[in-house]
């Protein structure tokens, strides 16, 4: 059985690079590739656990389709137990990924099947048998956003899992109306800097990760790209900077972090050390195009970690 099981957002990423200025209508740009990826919160985040060692099941929907078929594959491939419902008149979430040649990223997404999961898909049995329950794709799940989740997370600590939650882009501006049913019901809570500015409000990681641990949120962790992370736990808190890297491609950087991240927590390891390594595990990802090529397994990790330099410690403003 699963130690993570991981629930949410399973895409089908189509990656295109370098995209450094959007043709004008009607009009045509080469670019050097264009490939097909396995993506999403949930599927990039229990797949970067599986690479590093740890049993991990996988929960959502996709389509009767080819992308359908590509993701549950790519989850079987890997080693994740795939719990995963196919709709027969939803299309699999799908997104283009514009990547610029420093490596940045844009994106035009299908919501899909994704859009039809619900709470009563994870069942009590799963949850009951696993550690920790990650859901991942908050604000995107409209089947499950708001008390749904929170009730999914109540149930979860319930049947004896540490819960833990990572958010994307909140499109419709819902963010903290929506996220707040859920953060007493959280032993962990991502964002990136962006995001959980919005959520709170603030800019500053220290002021982010007080107030939404003020609301009952165990440790928070501030994603803040080449900046690091700001990490705030009952125990510990502090900046931790980045791994200096050579910038491929930035997609699924965020939810490789939150495997690195989980991946430690399941160890025993001190915070300091699993933020330590989360920071590598998403620096490793951004070396390669996609968001699991670049991630390599615990004891890879441990090795780039020996040898890698460290950023100049700052922050963004």
């Amino acid at each position: 059985m699963p130690d993570v099981t991981c629930a949410g957002v399973l895409v089908a990423d189509v990656i295109v690079r370098p995209v450094d200025m959007w043709p004008d209508r009607g009009r045509l740009s080469l670019v050097h590739s264009i490939a097909l990826h396995s993506g999403g919160l949930a599927h990039t985040t229990a797949v970067t656990l599986a690479k590093l060692g740890v049993q991990t099941a996988a929960v959502g929907r996709v389509g009767t389709d080819v992308f359908g078929d590509f993701l549950v594959q790519a989850l079987v491939d890997h080693g994740v137990q795939p719990h995963v419902r196919r709709e027969a008149d939803v299309p699999t979430s799908a997104t283009v990924v514009a990547v610029a040649g420093s490596g940045d990223r844009s994106f035009l997404h299908l919501v899909g099947a994704n859009g039809s999961l619900q709470a009563q898909d994870i069942p009590d049995e799963l949850l009951s048998n696993s550690r920790i329950f990650h859901l991942g794709g908050y604000f995107v799940l409209p089947g499950v956003d708001g008390e749904p989740a929170a009730a999914l997370l109540r149930r979860a600590r319930q049947q004896g899992c540490r819960t833990s939650l990572d958010m994307s882009w909140d499109a419709q501006g819902r963010w903290m109306a929506l996220l707040a049913p859920c953060l007493p019901h959280l032993d962990f809570l991502f964002g990136n800097q962006d995001e959980l500015s919005q959520v709170t409000g603030v800019r500053d990681p220290v002021q982010i990760a007080s107030a939404l641990r003020s609301r009952g949120t165990g440790t928070v962790a501030v994603k803040m790209g080449d900046a690091g992370a700001y990490v705030d736990s009952p125990a510990w808190r502090q900046h931790v900077p980045a791994y200096v890297v050579e910038v491929v491609d930035t997609t699924g950087a965020g939810d490789a972090y939150c495997g690195g991240f989980l991946t430690g927590i399941l160890a025993g390891w001190t915070m300091d050390r699993v933020a330590a390594f989360a920071n590598a595990v998403g620096a490793m990802c951004v070396t390669a195009v996609g968001g699991t090529t670049g991630v390599g397994t615990r004891d890879d990790t441990l090795r780039f970690m020996e040898r890698a330099a460290i950023r100049e410690s700052r922050q963004r403003a």
